[in-house]
């Protein structure tokens, strides 16, 4: 399962240094979101990665910060159909609105955290 954990947690780092270099290109990747299919994508991904956290916590480097993590992910997960199309559209036009320098620091926040899950569950 950490294996799993690694992947998805190089995924969320990946797709946060697409946001610092490439902002616009960002918000084209969260574009196809836009569909429940779409957003039951996003909620399952988040659901396997908060499971496979919380699966792999005991033997991570800091299992107590991974399995909190991996539950608050979940929780995201399961609560991300709820938000719907037109409120996830709405949010995401707020987000990429406030221009790049605000897209690109939270986009550094997604790095940061893929790069410490990978760390962290890395055997």
């Amino acid at each position: 399962m950490w294996l799993v954990a690694l992947v998805l947690s190089l995924l969320v780092a990946a797709l946060g240094a697409l946001g610092v270099v490439a902002p616009a290109r960002l918000v084209g990747v969260v574009r196809r979101l836009e569909s429940p299919g779409g957003l039951y994508a996003a909620a399952a991904l988040r659901v396997v990665l908060g499971v496979a956290l919380v699966l792999t916590a005991p033997t991570s480097r800091a299992p107590e910060v991974v399995r909190l993590l991996g539950a608050v992910i979940v929780v995201a997960g399961l609560v991300t159909p709820l938000v719907g199309v037109a409120r996830f559209r709405r949010l995401r036009e707020w987000w990429s609105a406030r221009g790049p320098i605000f897209m690109r620091v939270w986009a550094g926040f997604a790095l940061v955290l893929g790069l410490w899950l990978a760390y962290a569950v890395a055997p």
